[in-house]
C-alpha cells in the first residue's frame, strides 16, 4: 500500500516571515530547507479543549534536540526564556521538555527524547 513516508514540511503565516525565518534559524538552527537528523517523530491530535499549549493556537511546533540543558543556555543566554516543569515534563520512558515562545507568540516544545537516536 502507498503512503507517508515522512514530514515534508511546515507551513504557517507570519507577519513578518523575513524576522521569524531568521529567528529560527539564529537559535534553533531550522533554516528553510533542512536536512534533519531522523529519527522519531510524533503526529497526535490534542482534544479541542486540550491546555497542554495556548487555546487561541491551533498548533504547536515539537523540535526533538540532543542536549536540552545546553540549548536552554544558549536560549538564556540570547534573553529568550524557557519554561521548564520537571516534576510534570521529564519522564524517563519519553524524555525531558521544555518550552518557548517565538517572536510572534508561537509555542515551541523542545523534546530531549529518553531513548538514544537512531
Amino acid at each position: 500500500m502507498a503512503g507517508v513516508v515522512g514530514i515534508g514540511g511546515v507551513f504557517f503565516r507570519a507577519i513578518d516571515k523575513a524576522a521569524l525565518a531568521a529567528w529560527y534559524e539564529q537559535h534553533l538552527g531550522v533554516t528553510g530547507l533542512w536536512n534533519q537528523e531522523a529519527g522519531l517523530t510524533v503526529f497526535a491530535p490534542f482534544a479541542a479543549d486540550t491546555d497542554y499549549f495556548p487555546a487561541a493556537k491551533q498548533w504547536m511546533l515539537n523540535f526533538r534536540v540532543d542536549d536540552l540543558d545546553g540549548l536552554i543556555g544558549q536560549l538564556a543566554a540570547a534573553g529568550i526564556a524557557v519554561e521548564t516543569r520537571p516534576d510534570e515534563w521529564d519522564h524517563p520512558e519519553t524524555g525531558r521538555f521544555g518550552r518557548i515562545e517565538d517572536p510572534e507568540g508561537n509555542a515551541i516544545e523542545l523534546w530531549e527524547p529518553a531513548t538514544p537516536r537512531p
